[in-house]
């Protein structure tokens, strides 16, 4: 839907995404920096995303499926494309021919990854993902070298790379990234003694290189801090320098003075102390705007002050409390 349809829009500032990834670029050190695009680039457009961060040093891109990594080639990005775990194999051979790095871990999208590639007469670079404790997709730490010693017999794959994912990386107090650090590293010692080691070896995510716990690895995947976002409260200190990259903007549609006493929004829960203006804005929990926002403090900016949500945030509109603040339609 076009701006000009709607009194709301969202502003993505790319000067911010390319401050952000030059200075964790330039933290990663030796390490390569891969820009997280997914879910078209945490909603602030997957392309453009992609070649900000390029052009700030970001040496390749991660996605989460094969249709995103599809749209990037499209857009003529010819950089390494990672997408981070298997896909359909209805969409191997698209893959195969786009050149875009698969991730694999069960034996059977292996085997099946690797037929569709000597069909086609190439040779398709994958990564192994491993499940080092965070449990979401992996092989297994107990079959991870077999793994490895099952791409390596096939001529139509490369294992161009091994990695696994930190759950905990932004929780400074929690040691279970040493214990997922130390399981890995037991891996890679492995595979270094049979001379199997890929070119990438890789572990860290955002928090994990804001902590500097990039040491071991070849890669970061970076996501949430190159749009200027702190993956948790606990890390919001070493994410300070980071400049948010998306603003959300409204027109105010409508202004009621409201008494002390007076109820807003569904279930009246929110009730006024004191009489205040109300200022309507075309914002609602349909635009991601979370219906209860105002119960935790949410504010919004109306010329340059600060003003809280009152009540329950509707589909498709909230509220705001502008105490006496002089506020108009289209302010």
């Amino acid at each position: 839907m076009s701006a000009i349809n709607r009194w709301a829009w969202v502003e993505v500032d790319l000067a911010a995404i390319k401050a952000n990834v030059a200075g964790l670029v330039r933290q990663a050190g030796s390490s390569q920096l891969w820009a997280t695009v997914k879910a078209n680039g945490y909603g602030h457009g997957a392309v453009e995303v992609a070649r900000a961060a390029l052009n700030a040093g970001a040496s390749g891109l991660c996605v989460a499926l094969a249709d995103e990594a599809y749209e990037l080639r499209e857009a003529k990005i010819s950089v390494p494309i990672l997408i981070v775990s298997e896909q359909p194999e209805a969409a191997f051979e698209q893959m195969l021919r786009d050149e875009v790095v698969a991730t694999v871990y069960n034996e059977a999208t292996i085997n099946s990854y690797a037929a569709v590639a000597k069909r086609l007469g190439v040779v398709g670079k994958v990564h192994l993902k491993v499940d080092t404790g965070m449990h979401r997709v992996g092989v297994p730490v107990a079959s991870a070298i077999a793994r490895v010693e099952q791409i390596n017999a096939v001529s139509s794959l490369q294992l161009d790379g091994i990695y696994t994912h930190f759950a905990a990386a932004d929780l400074p107090s929690h040691d279970e990234t040493d214990k997922q650090q130390q399981r890995f590293d037991n891996i890679v010692a492995e595979l270094d003694r049979k001379e199997l080691r890929p070119k990438f070896v890789h572990t860290s995510n955002s928090a994990a290189l804001l902590r500097n716990l990039n040491s071991k690895t070849d890669i970061v995947r970076v996501g949430i801090a190159i749009y200027g976002i702190s993956p948790s409260n606990e890390t919001e200190d070493v994410a300070s320098r980071l400049r948010p990259a998306m603003s959300l903007h409204a027109r105010v549609s409508h202004v009621q003075r409201l008494a002390a006493g007076e109820g807003v929004s569904y279930g009246l829960r929110a009730r006024l102390e004191k009489s205040a203006n109300i200022a309507t804005l075309p914002l609602g929990y349909a635009d991601g705007v979370p219906r209860r926002l105002w119960s935790v403090g949410g504010e919004v900016l109306i010329g340059g002050k600060r003003c809280l949500i009152v009540g329950v945030v509707t589909m498709d509109q909230l509220m705001v409390n502008c105490g006496d603040l002089e506020v108009e339609i289209g302010d």
